[in-house]
């Protein structure tokens, strides 16, 4: 589960990869229950928007959807991403398991490392502690759209 701004534009890079079974945008990592967009928001609610994928490991490994969530946003930022500023845009990278966190943590030690920032990699890494699906008016939202990217990016 990934948080890279808004999760429009993360959801469609995602859904459209080979090996991504489903994705759900969604809020995660917060502290009030049953959140709604104007609650995220508008208050502390402590949640980040998010891209909640399943995957198949046959056809695309975590490693790979690692690599496409650091090219997907700017992991310097802190509690934004473009145009979107707050807590709910930070860049975050929420896992299910040990594995994951490991290659997490691995994946963010070897981009800090390549010298490809000028500044640290800020990006959180964090279990997964609530999860609540969007509205459906959210999901899929650019793809409804006809888009590919956001407009603004």
């Amino acid at each position: 589960m990934f948080g890279a701004g808004c999760f429009w534009g993360i959801e469609e890079k995602l859904r459209i990869t080979e090996g991504v079974l489903s994705t759900e945008v969604g809020y995660a990592g917060g502290h009030v229950e049953n959140p709604t967009d104007q609650l995220v928001h508008d208050a502390d609610t402590g949640h980040t928007e998010v891209v909640r994928i399943s995957f198949d490991p046959a056809k695309i490994t975590y490693d790979k959807l690692l690599d496409i969530f650091w090219k997907s946003n700017d992991p310097t930022q802190v509690n934004r991403e473009g145009p979107n500023i707050g807590f709910q845009y930070r860049s975050v990278i929420f896992f299910f398991n040990d594995e994951q966190k490991t290659a997490a943590e691995k994946s963010k030690e070897a981009l800090e490392k390549s010298g490809e920032y000028d500044k640290p990699i800020a990006t959180a890494i964090e279990p997964v502690r609530t999860y609540y699906k969007a509205e459906d008016y959210h999901q899929k939202y650019l793809s409804k759209r006809g888009l590919k990217v956001c407009p603004w990016k």
